[in-house]
């Protein structure tokens, strides 16, 4: 499975990669809104040292403003992948974007028809939101499979990111299911990599090796 971070902060992105478990970023309006660089630096510095795919969303509303938007965007890395919402709208421009060789994301999934809907437009990604379906009382991680299983049997060339994770329980329910992706805030992939027996072990290990006799 691959890990994107879900975030637009430079520091955190490099701490991810220097970890060498960072295939890729997703952004989206809040998310760049908490950054002090400019827009326009912004997304070409993350897009220079991230390896892989670097959702930017649209925030235009209507197909032919969605497309011209998109394209400005494309323009900005190689490696930008537009995030654009599933309604008739994005789905008339995800079409078009898709014809022109430009990769989207599809964001705000929650159903999976919709996930359907945009993987025969075109879509390279969709992206469930599962941690919101949580909120309101629905198992996000349902959804999930429901796509992958959908994805599987026509065998649509469309990558499933799981979005909108909350703790790392999610991170291992994407992982058991077999999402193609993750996209992980960084509280949670740092909490990932640790676990209390492993800091008792570390400090009872330290604590031995104090004692160990050398010439």
């Amino acid at each position: 499975m691959k890990i994107f971070l879900d975030t637009a902060n430079l520091n955190q992105i490099k701490k991810a990669i220097e970890w060498g478990i960072c295939d890729g970023v997703t952004t989206n309006p809040t998310l760049v809104s908490k950054e002090a660089l400019p827009f326009e630096e912004l997304i070409p510095e993350i897009c220079r040292i991230v390896p892989g795919p670097v959702s930017v969303e649209a925030v235009s509303t209507q197909a032919e403003e969605i497309i011209q938007e998109s394209r400005g965007l494309a323009r900005l890395s190689e490696n930008v992948v537009i995030k654009i919402p599933i309604t008739e709208e994005g789905i008339k421009a995800i079409r078009v974007l898709a014809q022109e060789g430009i990769k989207v994301n599809t964001t705000l999934v929650f159903s999976p028809l919709q996930a359907l809907v945009a993987a025969k437009a075109g879509a390279r990604f969709v992206s469930p939101f599962i941690g919101r379906l949580d909120d309101i009382c629905h198992e996000g991680m349902i959804l999930v499979e429901q796509i992958m299983a959908i994805f599987n049997n026509y065998g649509f060339d469309c990558e499933v990111i799981v979005a909108s994770i909350r703790h790392p329980l999610h991170l291992v329910e994407a992982s058991l299911i077999g999402a193609d992706i993750a996209t992980v805030p960084f509280p949670v992939l740092e909490k990932a990599l640790k676990h209390p027996l492993t800091d008792v072990g570390l400090e009872r290990f330290l604590q031995d090796w104090a004692k160990v006799k050398h010439k």
